[in-house]
């Protein structure tokens, strides 16, 4: 049994670190889950790179939506990084604990990270909206000044708002304990240690989710329920296959990940559980960002297209590259030879 450190209220925060409990205490299925959990965090960061490599590279993936598309592989490569190596060091060592400091950091980025991740999303709604409701406009209205303001924006308040839960958290008393029930620092199981009056905070965090759900959903299902009225106006099936095409991928994404932050963070408090919640942590932090880059490349034509164009020169030039060498060993020993 990990050992908790007790702390009086009189002597203020004495706290140096904390001890994460992570997934599971049965030693049974550690080397099991550590074997899992490694594949899936080396899918996520393969998946999300080579997405943010192959929109970066290719030249027909430069429009507003592969933009967005670049920033969603990067903040779900982020939130996964921020949590995913932590937790796999929790299967390996005997005591799993992590410094006031660096708990404090990850929490900071994994807010920001995830908190980003909410209005990207909506942002990509709005960009779906413009690219089925006005497509000569489409271009003129989605410029890269206003992609970058769409982006720049979420990263800025996603910044200032994570800042502000980590300080207001981290400047109270952990006087009860320092055991964390998670694999990782979140807001509510840190909460769940301190021993001085939690209601501001509390107050705080439950406007700013609720506020970034609300208005974040709100958005998306604004651009939807728009898109739709546009998709059955059109007579042809093939008009609204493209249509739907065009949104298919994202709106996976979105059902997928709304889902589990409200099963989280809206559940009444009398039956919430810590191990419900790593349940749905895990599947958020490592499971959605290694399905994302799944779902966008095997339902887009355009980046499987882009990928297999991609191979393709590479191996033409690994070929050109090849027989140049050849001929130039050639070229070589014929002069030796002369």
């Amino acid at each position: 049994m990990e050992k908790m450190i007790k702390v009086n209220d009189t002597k203020g925060n004495q706290v140096t670190e904390f001890i994460l409990m992570g997934i599971t205490n049965h030693m049974k299925l550690q080397d099991a889950l550590f074997g899992f959990f490694l594949l899936s965090y080396m899918s996520t960061a393969l998946g999300n790179l080579g997405l943010i490599i192959l929109t970066g590279v290719d030249s027909y993936l430069q429009t507003p939506m592969y933009f967005f598309l670049t920033h969603l592989a990067f903040v779900d490569l982020g939130y996964s990084t921020v949590v995913g190596p932590k937790m796999l060091v929790s299967f390996i060592v005997e005591k799993n604990n992590i410094s006031f400091n660096w708990c404090a950091i990850q929490l900071v980025f994994f807010g920001i990270f995830m908190t980003s991740e909410v209005f990207i999303l909506s942002a990509m709604a709005y960009d779906s909206y413009v690219a089925i409701c006005k497509p000569l406009l489409y271009m003129a209205i989605m410029s890269d000044r206003v992609c970058n303001i769409l982006v720049a924006v979420p990263y800025i308040y996603s910044i200032t708002v994570s800042l502000l839960v980590t300080i207001k958290i981290f400047t109270l008393s952990f006087c009860d304990s320092n055991v964390i029930q998670n694999f990782y620092c979140d807001s509510l199981p840190l909460l769940s240690i301190v021993c001085s009056d939690t209601s501001e905070i509390e107050l705080i965090i439950m406007s700013l989710c609720s506020f970034n759900l609300v208005y974040s959903l709100l958005a998306i299902l604004v651009s939807y329920v728009l898109i739709l009225v546009v998709i059955f106006r059109i007579n042809s099936t093939e008009g609204r296959h493209k249509a739907f095409s065009i949104c298919g991928s994202h709106l996976t994404v979105v059902v997928v990940f709304y889902a589990t932050l409200l099963f989280m963070y809206l559940q009444l408090q009398s039956s919430h559980s810590f191990d419900t919640d790593k349940i749905a942590s895990v599947f958020y932090t490592l499971i959605i960002p290694m399905f994302n880059p799944l779902i966008y490349s095997l339902r887009n034509n355009e980046v499987k297209s882009a990928f297999k164009t991609d191979v393709s020169i590479f191996s033409i030039s690994s070929e050109e590259i090849g027989s140049n060498a050849l001929f130039a060993g050639k070229k070589i020993t014929l002069l030796i030879i002369a």
